[in-house]
Formats: C-alpha cells, structure tokens, sequence
C-alpha cells in the first residue's frame, strides 16, 4: 500500500531536482494541472498511469524508490561498470602507459580522465 504522504514528499523531491513547478510537470507527463494539485494536496492518489508517465518521463525515477520509498534517488545508471575491469587496472597495457582515456556519450558529450 503506498503511503501518500511520502509519496507525495517523493514527487516534491522529483520537481525540485528537475526544477519543475507542478504545471510545469504536468505539462511535461501530459496530465492536466489539476491532477498534479490534486496528488499534492492529498486529495487524490496516484493513478498507475501517472506513476508509469513519471517514470516513463524521468529515467532518473526508480519506480519501487517512488511507490515505498526503496533504491535512490537519482537512479544510478545500470548501465556503468560496477568495477573497474582487470585488464585496466593497471597503467601498464603491453609495456605501454595510459595517458588518457575518453568516453563518448550518446548526446554527443564526452568525459576524458587524465593519468
């Protein structure tokens, strides 16, 4: 059963992390104003087709974090290594030295880090 006093905390939480007001937020998901006030306020709860737009619209939004509260906010990226392979672990790849290494993102960005 969802709590709807934290969950609403929680949706606060998404809106001011995206800096969004609640018709900004509305806008966004593509439900009316008055449906975001109304989940606010407490007067109504959440439809599972408004959970799923929120977590349709915001990839950041882990679904069990916004139902009860369990995970993170922002979601952490699935697909990122939990480790650091074996074979980068050192600077030394066939007698050569790793001075930078660059990754791409798929929205044209790039993160590089430096030895």
């Amino acid at each position: 059963m969802i709590n709807i006093a934290e969950f609403t905390n929680r949706l606060k939480k998404i809106m001011d992390y995206h800096e969004l007001s609640a018709s900004l937020l509305a806008e966004k998901i593509n439900v009316q104003r008055s449906s975001i006030s109304h989940i606010l306020s407490g007067r109504n709860k959440p439809s599972l087709d408004f959970i799923l737009k929120i977590t349709s619209t915001f990839k950041d939004v882990d679904i069990y974090w916004l139902l009860n509260g369990t995970g993170s906010f922002p979601k952490v990226k699935e697909n990122m290594p939990s480790s650091t392979p074996s074979s980068a672990t050192s600077n030394y790849q066939g007698g050569k030295k790793i001075q930078r290494i660059v990754a791409f993102y798929t929205d044209g960005t790039f993160d590089e880090y430096h030895k």
